[in-house]
């Protein structure tokens, strides 16, 4: 038996799901969440074999939870569900070490086998999802993105130094080099032509 905490704000979706999952596979679903609070508090306190989420929730957003998670829980097992498997979304669930990655239009049989894949250790992201991050022609940096990513968040410079712990000049650098790339001039264009690009 394989326990899951489920988080969606999609009410029906999330419903459909914990009622399909069981009859798929030997799935008990330990508490529903609808936002990324939600989600931290119930797998911090229902500690399940897999944590399935959705990446788009309001507020604290899916990878914002899987962050909050993993400094409790380094080795909690989590699926992520998306509509819009960006690249650079792709990259930043990696990153947090996320191990699967599946499309919210998938078949509840196919979410059931990939939890069970991932209760038994192995990793999972589905083949469209995948080629889109071999597909990724970004050429910014990690770092670049984090600026444009507290940029578009509304950040000022001095708040986003604190923020990645670096100093102000280098936060401008990282800004700079980025307009640069995306020939935009300023740090909002340049933060809003990633976004439209699926960078961030």
């Amino acid at each position: 038996m394989t326990t899951v905490v489920l988080a969606d704000d999609e009410v029906l979706l999330r419903k459909a799901m914990a009622a399909l999952l069981p009859m798929e596979g030997d799935i008990t679903v330990l508490a529903e969440a609808e936002d990324g609070a939600q989600a931290v508090a119930a797998t911090l306190e229902h500690r399940p074999d897999v944590l399935v989420i959705d990446l788009e929730m309001p507020g604290v957003d899916g990878l914002g939870a899987v962050a909050e998670i993993r400094k409790t829980l380094p080795d909690q097992v989590i699926l992520m569900l998306t509509r819009h498997a960006r690249p650079g979304v792709l990259r930043r669930a990696l990153k947090l070490g996320v191990q699967g990655f599946v499309s919210k239009s998938a078949e509840p049989a196919h979410i059931t086998s990939v939890i069970a894949a991932l209760h038994s250790g192995r990793r999972w992201i589905d083949p469209d999802v995948s080629a889109l991050a071999v597909a990724d022609d970004c050429p910014l940096t990690d770092r670049e993105l984090d600026v444009l990513r507290a940029t578009r968040e509304g950040y000022s410079v001095a708040d986003i130094a604190v923020r990645l712990h670096l100093a102000e000049g280098t936060v401008r650098n990282y800004l700079s080099n980025a307009m640069q790339k995306t020939q935009t001039k300023t740090r909002h264009e340049a933060a809003r032509y990633a976004r439209e690009h699926d960078w961030l």
